[in-house]
């Protein structure tokens, strides 16, 4: 791997979804890509738990030489980022840059909806930081913003029942909750990077004229205009088009479940956190 790629991280396998687009916008970039799946989901956890284990991951990147690293993860991006970037980078380095994903969503989100009502899909986690409403309410003050909490839906995914009949009960029940707030929702954010997965059954159960919208393209366009309006850091991630992957848990788990968030084979390598190496 090359010294400074750039790093993606996230709880588990979601940010591959997030990790598939940036590839496919900015080809170019060597990227390092770790899912702390050991200690997964980050979701139902507390501010101060997904707070130190996003630090100690966020840390790990660095210590490989990433010059940026993406929080590809809505929990981490919503209970972390913040903090990361205001109390710790100062101190590690403050030439490195940490960014999430809610930011560039809640930049554009309210350009997908002609009604001005949205809703949010996530973990209990993202709903309860209330970090949607917060920063949709900054870009456009008069969308109004409903949230439904999906404890289920990442098991499902994670579990490999998400295309199965199963499935069906707690998709129309979480999609019958936030529709139920408002007839007048006409766009859905899929703020979770593993739901993606469920696109097809998510729409199954909604009008046409509601628009489903996923992370990972938003994310993509926005790095690229991030690392073109900042020179001085694209010039320190090497450009040499590699990709290494590292889990916390079960390298033959991650590689099965890995290649479907991805939409190709991915190889991944063991990481022991607490060694600090692979």
């Amino acid at each position: 791997m090359a010294k400074h790629p750039i790093g993606v991280f996230d709880s588990g396998y979601g940010g591959l979804t997030i990790l598939k687009e940036i590839v496919k916008k900015l080809p170019g970039y060597d990227y390092l890509y770790m899912g702390d799946n050991a200690r997964a989901p980050y979701g139902p956890r507390s501010f101060d738990t997904v707070y130190q284990y996003t630090q100690e991951c966020v840390r790990w990147f660095f210590s490989q030489g990433c010059e940026l690293v993406i929080l590809a993860c809505n929990t981490a991006s919503a209970k972390a980022l913040r903090t990361i970037q205001q109390n710790d980078l100062p101190q590690i380095d403050p030439s490195k840059r940490v960014l999430g994903v809610i930011r560039p969503t809640t930049e554009v989100i309210g350009r997908f909806s002609k009604t001005g009502h949205v809703g949010i899909l996530g973990t209990t986690g993202t709903v309860q930081s209330e970090s949607y409403p917060i920063e949709i309410a900054k870009f456009f003050p008069g969308v109004k913003v409903y949230q439904e909490a999906c404890p289920m839906w990442v098991p499902l995914i994670e579990n490999n029942e998400h295309n199965k009949p199963g499935a069906d009960y707690f998709v129309k029940k979480h999609l019958d909750n936030i529709t139920s707030q408002s007839k007048d929702i006409d766009v859905l954010l899929l703020g979770c990077t593993h739901y993606p997965l469920l696109a097809n059954k998510i729409r199954s159960f909604l009008p046409a004229t509601v628009n489903i919208v996923s992370q990972g393209e938003i994310v993509a366009e926005s790095l690229a205009a991030y690392l073109e309006n900042h020179p001085d850091l694209a010039n320190r991630c090497s450009k040499n088009g590699e990709r290494a992957f590292f889990t916390t848990d079960s390298t033959s788990d991650f590689d099965a479940h890995g290649s479907i968030f991805f939409g190709e084979a991915v190889r991944s390598q063991h990481l022991d956190l607490l060694a600090g190496k692979g």
